[in-house]
């Protein structure tokens, strides 16, 4: 559930409409490894799926 919470976080703070609670419980977490981790993760997704439209929108 941990790790549910974290995605949702890092999707919220990706996108611009996380709020400042939130905010400020993510940041007293004891470790911010799973942030990163969770960030990176995020990112490749976001990378691949443009990507993906791309080659679906450019004829061969």
């Amino acid at each position: 559930m941990e790790f549910l919470k974290v995605l949702k976080s890092v999707m919220s703070a990706m996108i611009g409409v996380q709020n400042k609670k939130n905010l400020q419980e993510d940041f007293s977490k004891s470790s911010p490894i799973p942030f990163i981790i969770a960030g990176i993760i995020m990112t490749l997704v976001f990378i691949f799926s443009v990507y993906f439209v791309v080659q679906l929108a450019l004829p061969e």
